[in-house]
């Protein structure tokens, strides 16, 4: 599902350095990555995802090469196959729950929404216990009940991947454990692979794999 092969970044500015000589992800996986705070995790997942592109090596997706695409292809995979479940949950205040769950369709040609995608987007949010939620705005949600929106919005697409940036950070023990739960059952029950970003040691016996970032962290 995954593979990155002698990667190499660095931003413009700044002396960050990220190499990672190998990592592989099988399909169906979950690999929890850890590492210190400004090692670059949030940069594996934003490089996966084509967000960002490596100075050297290859990233390949699901077959597609991604670092070799231009930015218009990225972005259509990007949106098409792979659920990205940010740190700050990305959602719009001036958008009530099931409007932001269907953002994704109304920002790209790639996807076409439709009755069905409409239907399923009401099935996602009974799943994650929020059908009362829909036409409530995200700031009348609990930290956690955004983002059981925020993995709704990721899983509709029915991606064959799912990124998490630190999906249960700021969650109270009892949340964290409840919210991951209902994220894995939503990768098993989809097919799909995850790849995500914790600092939650207590978590992450419940990964199939975890990878500790700091290997990678260069001076």
């Amino acid at each position: 599902m995954i593979n990155l092969t002698d990667i190499n970044f660095r931003y413009p500015k700044g002396d960050f350095h990220l190499s990672i000589p190998d990592l592989s992800v099988t399909a169906g996986e979950k690999v929890g990555v850890i590492g210190p705070s400004g090692s670059g995790k949030t940069t594996l997942l934003n490089l996966v995802a084509g967000i960002l592109t490596p100075g050297r090596g290859s990233i390949t997706v699901d077959d597609l090469e991604v670092s070799s695409q231009n930015d218009s292809t990225r972005r259509d995979f990007r949106i098409t196959s792979i659920g990205f479940i940010f740190q700050d949950f990305g959602l719009l205040d001036y958008l009530d729950v099931k409007d932001n769950i269907l953002h994704p369709y109304r920002i790209t040609r790639a996807l076409k929404l439709n009755s069905a995608i409409r239907n399923r987007a009401d099935l996602l949010a009974e799943q994650m216990g929020i059908t009362d939620k829909l036409r409530r705005h995200p700031a009348d949600l609990s930290h956690g009940e955004r983002q059981r929106v925020a993995i709704c919005r990721a899983l509709l697409p029915d991606p064959k991947l799912i990124l998490a940036d630190e999906a249960t950070g700021n969650l109270d023990p009892k949340n964290k454990v409840h919210i991951l739960e209902l994220l894995f059952e939503s990768v098993d029950h989809h097919n799909a692979t995850l790849l995500a970003v914790t600092h939650d040691q207590e978590l992450l016996g419940r990964f199939d794999r975890v990878v500790d970032f700091q290997n990678w962290l260069t001076d």
